[in-house]
């Protein structure tokens, strides 16, 4: 098979030939891969800024969606030819209370998680790869016309996931730290579909604020930053028009923590914080919400990484039912050979509802 593989860290991808992934006898499922996202931050993980457990060669990506090829005996219902999305959040099968995690061909979280990695090395950058069983979920006939455009699950399940670790409830009021970004523009959309009844949006980013509001109506409540704490708080609990219920933090790395630490003091007594940005992973100030505040007003701040395997299956049911609405969204698609050039494009269009995509068995470059 054909698939991108990092060499070295601040190398280009190159395309290789690889013999085609075998299954084990049971416990595994092999997928050809139609669609993959490619993360507007590939550059940095690739170049090594991000600091990402990888161990070059690797096939890089994170979750695609494809066709089972092959599923073991334990698999009682896929069927070779079924469309799926395979989840990239792979976790240890010996320990149901605290199990060691890897992100397949993208990253891992402590020496348990690398084990994991070494096992489950490669990712969606490729025509075939090989997938735990239980992170495989079947998909609609409906996602088969445009599996590029269903590869966004990638991005709209972290922060489902993140939604559903507050406990966001139908009616309440949310407020999504970083709403102008990839992932915190997906929080706004996903929790309006979950029913949210007010979504605040903080952003610097006046022409994102704008495609929120525009495409969302009056649930989204748009709020420009302006850098002055004191202000910007003042500014996001007018919005509401109302106690938040829920704030959810999905700002990146480069991010000042004071930022996340404002948002997240709008947030109600008895109030949800959940954590799930990258906030201080490259250094800088650690957020440092005041003991006395948490205390007194018996806030719950949680972090989150990533998120649990029913999720997949919620977001599937979201976008099926139309709930969640895939068609705004724009789309770029490349081909296998194209890798390092959806890398770039990634990059460069990294805002609300921009996809880059990956199409490793097929097809070529478009916009939609």
């Amino acid at each position: 098979m054909r698939a991108a593989v990092l060499t070295g860290f601040g190398e280009p991808l190159r395309i290789q030939e690889r013999p085609a992934p075998e299954a084990a006898v049971g416990g595994e499922v092999v997928v050809e891969v139609l669609a993959a996202c490619v993360p507007p931050y590939a550059d940095e993980v690739f170049s090594g800024e991000r600091r990402y457990p990888l161990v070059p060669p690797v096939v890089p990506g994170i979750g695609g969606v494809g066709r089972v090829v092959h599923a073991g005996p334990d698999a009682t219902r896929l069927r070779a030819g079924d469309l799926v999305w395979c989840d990239s959040t792979v976790r240890s099968r010996d320990d149901a209370l605290t199990p060691d995690i890897t992100l397949q061909g993208w990253s891992s979280r402590g020496e348990g998680g690398a084990r994991l990695a070494r096992h489950l090395h490669d990712g969606a950058f490729a025509e075939f790869m090989r997938v735990p069983t239980e992170n495989v979920f079947p998909l609609p006939a409906a996602a088969g016309a445009d599996p590029a455009r269903w590869a966004a699950l990638a991005v709209h399940v972290i922060a489902y996931g993140g939604l559903l670790a507050g406990g966001l409830a139908a009616g309440e009021t949310l407020l999504v730290s970083g709403a102008t970004g990839n992932l915190g523009s997906s929080a706004v959309a996903v929790a309006l579909a979950m029913g949210a009844g007010r979504v605040v949006a903080p952003g610097r980013n006046r022409a994102v604020l704008d495609l929120l509001a525009e495409r969302f109506g009056p649930r989204l409540r748009p709020v420009p930053l302006t850098g002055d704490e004191a202000a910007d708080r003042a500014a996001m609990s007018e919005a509401a028009d109302g106690p938040v219920d829920m704030v959810i933090d999905l700002l990146p790395p480069s991010a000042p923590s004071s930022v996340a630490r404002t948002a997240a003091m709008t947030v109600r007594e008895y109030g949800r914080v959940v954590l799930m940005g990258g906030v201080g992973m490259l250094g800088g100030d650690d957020l440092a919400l005041p003991y006395p505040w948490l205390m007194r007003n018996s806030v719950t701040v949680r972090g989150q990484w990533m998120y649990p395997r029913t999720a997949n299956v919620g977001i599937i049911r979201l976008l099926a039912s139309g709930a969640l609405d895939l068609a705004p969204e724009r789309v770029r698609t490349f081909g296998l050979d194209a890798v390092n050039e959806a890398v770039a494009c990634a990059a460069e269009h990294s805002g609300a509802f921009d996809r880059t995509v990956l199409l490793p068995s097929g097809g070529g470059r478009r916009s939609g």
